[in-house]
Order: structure tokens, then sequence, then C-alpha cells
């Protein structure tokens, strides 16, 4: 196992140079995107709220481990990184860059693939990015929360972390639900929904902490923010489709 990452940090070495030139062409893609995105937005009549973005790092790798609760966690977390001028590179799952449009784009802006049978290979392109100053955005639970809690982190956030000796940027999105969420026909009406983001303080991690423990705690922070953002958002859960049963919504019970 000593060898395999001895290996692995070799390579992510030999390569850091190739992902920087790289990143010159994701950068040609990624500012149209953002324009298309705000102009969807725009439409939507998003009312976004960030908090905390002064725990992003203005330059140098970091994690953002974020909840998920839609289909449009990613883009509006990519949007509250915009003011303090940071581009996020996410982990997704293999299925959206195997989307005859999705996937060109996903892949141009040097976002990184998951594929659930090749785990490694998601790693040392996740650990490139770190150790080449990128901020990677991973959503710890894997998958969307239908109970719209925080569910049982997976471990990769807090290892790759540990392993590229960057910081964990604990991420609570709120709101995007409303529109286009797992289980729930999509509404893209135009209204004026309250989509909050709020950015916690960093968490570093030495390479020998104990990752389980670690992950446990993670998710403790991100259940807190969550809560905090929840009595903070301005528009009632009582009834709500889009809210937990725990504030009165009527959304699944959590399974865990």
């Amino acid at each position: 196992m000593a060898l395999l990452f001895d290996l692995l940090i070799v390579q992510v070495v030999c390569t850091s140079r190739q992902w920087k030139r790289n990143q010159l062409v994701a950068d040609l893609v990624y500012p149209p995107v953002i324009s298309l995105v705000k102009g969807f937005w725009k439409y939507l009549g998003f009312q976004f709220t960030f908090e905390g973005d002064e725990n992003i790092p203005r330059k140098g790798g970091a994690i953002l481990a974020i909840n998920h609760v839609s289909y449009l966690d990613f883009a509006i977390a990519g949007t509250a990184a915009l003011p303090v001028n940071r581009y996020v590179r996410f982990m997704a799952k293999q299925q959206i860059f195997d989307n005859k449009i999705a996937g060109p784009l996903m892949r141009g802006m040097h976002h990184i693939s998951v594929d659930r049978g090749n785990g490694s290979a998601s790693f040392v392109a996740a650990l490139k990015a770190l150790k080449s100053g990128e901020i990677i955005g991973i959503f710890p639970e894997a998958t969307i929360s239908t109970s719209f809690e925080v569910k049982g982190l997976k471990s990769g956030a807090v290892r790759l972390a540990a392993d590229a000796g960057v910081p964990i940027i604990p991420t609570i999105v709120w709101g995007g639900q409303r529109v286009y969420t797992k289980g729930v026909k999509p509404n893209f009406k135009r209204g004026k929904t309250p989509v909050f983001v709020s950015f916690g303080e960093a968490i570093n991690y030495p390479q020998d902490v104990d990752i389980e423990a670690a992950t446990l705690q993670l998710r403790q922070v991100m259940i807190s923010m969550l809560n905090s953002v929840q009595e903070n958002y301005p528009d009632s859960h009582v009834g709500q489709r889009w809210a937990p049963a725990r504030l009165g919504g009527t959304a699944p019970a959590p399974l865990n």
C-alpha cells in the first residue's frame, strides 16, 4: 500500500506542469459557461445570499465539501465562489461526462470524472489538481439527500485533504431543491427563490489523521451549518415538499 501511494505521488508531481497548461485551456471554456449560468439564475429569479466567502483561500488548493440537495448544487456553489475569483473544479459522476451535451463542457472546464469502478484514477486526478493550487468541489454524501438532511459522508474528501495537505471548507447550499431535485418534478417557472450558500471555517488535517473520526466530525460541522442556514432562511419550511420533516416539511424522513 505504501509503495502504491508513493507511485501515485510521483505521478502527481510529474504531471503538475501539464495540469497547469491544461488549466489555461479550461479557463477559456469556463467564462462563457458562467455567463450562461448567470443568465439562467436571472431567468429563475434566484435571490442569492453568500456567507463566509472570506474562508475561501484566495490562492492555493482547497476542497469544498458540499451538502447535496438538488441537481443545481454544483452550479450554485461554483457561482458563490466567483466573487473571490476562484473557479471550482467539481468531482462528478461518470454518467454526466458521458452525456453528449454536458460531457464536452465538463471536460472543457476540467471537472473530474468519478468512475466508481476505478476510484484510484479519480483520486489521482483530484490530487493533481489540488497540488496545482485548484479548488475541488466534492459532494461527500455521494448522492442527493431526498430528506434534505446531511446524510452519512464518504471518507474521500478527508483522505484527499490529508494527502494533498490542503484544507476542507465545509459548504452548505440551500434553496436549489425548490427548483430541481431528485424524485420531484422540476419547476423552472420564474419566481423569487432565496438561495443561500455558506462557507465554513477551514479545517486542516495531518497526514496521519483518523479518517473515520475526522469524517464524522466533518458531518457534524455540516449539520450545524445547515441548521444555521435554515434558521436564517426567509421563507417558511412548514408544509413544504422541499423542506425536511424536522422543520415541518413533507420531504421523506432521513434513512441515516
